[in-house]
């Protein structure tokens, strides 16, 4: 399989968004990512930066290779044409309204009222174009208290309860590896601007969209508010394990742990046979998955005995031939090095980078089967496209 993506290699199909035109205002990691996910699907990213300096991601997050952006900016920009703009400037913000009678979606992530300082807020820019469709991520809404307050992911795990029920039981309080707030309010804000440009196109009328990290990390509370409504009880730090369900964890083995999730009584049988304790599902401790639950611990220790007996290999080829759900615990580098599922997925791409060379990525999970997802450009240059921008108005991707 080639995954190297090269835009000048050859024609690729258009995407599923080819023909939305994308002003993306944003930088760091929520809105990068949401406009990475349209970018992908085929519209036209054209990336407004600062000429100082760009996007805060090129040159203070992480490391750099051979050039001066940094290997952060790189994951979250590809597939996208950078203008370097000065808003600030008569000229410079001219040139951004010019821009806007020509595109179908703004996307910004600055602290409520700086788009309005700017001249580059939503009421501003739909007398411009009332087919707009304007994004806005910020940290905690553009309304309600907390609104002024700076936005970042660590902040909005802590005060949405995700760091009080992460870790385990007997811990200090850790937030998610992954930024949840940050990934999933960039997820949420791409799906608003999919369901308003529909709108817009059918109706003549934009709208604006609005999400927050607060809001995104809060929304994803789905079995910790249910436990908290139907029981009264305040959610805790389980581990590995699963809210609603056991054993649905890991489990120590020989040589490290073994993911499980025998989550309903069929599977629970399938699991005690497989591992020879026949006994178990008339143990009254265990015979239903409420009294699984309740007897968790006494549950995972008896377990764990068993496990010990072998490594985690040999348990996640005798639990998937038993039909139970089972996989090891790998770090990154046996995920996206050894991995033959990620392989023949083709998750690892690469792209080539006029001063990095050939750079590894991560493709898009979204499958269509008439209008794929592409790679179809690298993370661009600060001011890279400028003049093809401003010349031409906007270019097809």
């Amino acid at each position: 399989m080639d995954t190297t993506a090269d835009p000048d290699r050859g024609a690729q199909p258009p995407g599923a968004l080819a023909g939305m035109r994308v002003l993306d205002l944003t930088q760091v990691m929520a809105g990068p990512f949401c406009t990475m996910v349209l970018a992908d699907l085929g519209a036209d990213v054209v990336k407004v930066e600062n000429p100082e300096a760009g996007d805060q991601t090129r040159r203070s997050w992480g490391r750099t290779g051979r050039g001066d952006d940094s290997r952060a900016f790189m994951a979250l920009n590809r597939n996208k044409r950078s203008v370097a703009l000065d808003l600030k400037s008569e000229e410079g913000l001219l040139e951004f309204h010019r821009l806007v009678t020509t595109a179908d979606v703004v996307v910004e992530n600055w602290r409520p009222g700086v788009a309005a300082r700017l001249g580059v807020d939503y009421e501003t820019l739909a007398e411009l174009n009332p087919a707009l469709v304007y994004a806005s991520i910020s940290g905690f809404g553009q309304s309600g208290p907390y609104a002024d307050r700076p936005g970042y992911d660590l902040i909005a795990q802590a005060m949405t309860g995700v760091m009080s029920i992460t870790g385990e039981p007997d811990g200090r309080p850790v937030k998610s590896g992954i930024p949840v707030a940050d990934l999933g309010s960039g997820l949420f804000c791409a799906v608003g601007i999919l369901a308003a440009w529909i709108s817009s196109r059918r109706t003549g009328r934009g709208q604006r969209v609005e999400t927050s990290l607060f809001e995104s990390a809060l929304a994803l509370a789905v079995w910790e508010s249910t436990e908290l409504w139907e029981t009264g009880r305040v959610p805790a730090k389980l581990g590995s394990a699963n809210r609603m369900s056991a054993p649905y964890q890991a489990l120590a083995t020989r040589d490290g742990y073994v993911t499980v999730g025998a989550n309903n009584d069929r599977l629970w049988r399938r699991l005690c046979a497989a591992v020879d304790l026949p006994h178990l599902p008339d143990d009254p401790r265990f015979t239903t998955n409420t009294a699984r639950m309740e007897n968790r611990a006494q549950l995972v220790q008896v377990l764990e005995e068993r496990f010990a007996q072998r490594d985690t290999a040999e348990w996640v080829e005798l639990l998937l031939a038993a039909g139970v759900p089972a996989g090891p615990i790998q770090d990154y580098r046996q995920v996206l090095q050894d991995d033959p599922h990620v392989k023949a997925r083709g998750m690892v791409q690469h792209v080539q980078h006029p001063v990095e060379g050939e750079v590894p990525v991560l493709a898009s999970p979204l499958r269509l089967s008439a209008t794929p997802t592409t790679i179809r450009r690298p993370p661009p240059l600060l001011g890279q496209h400028t003049d093809e921008v401003l010349e031409r108005a906007v270019v097809e991707p």
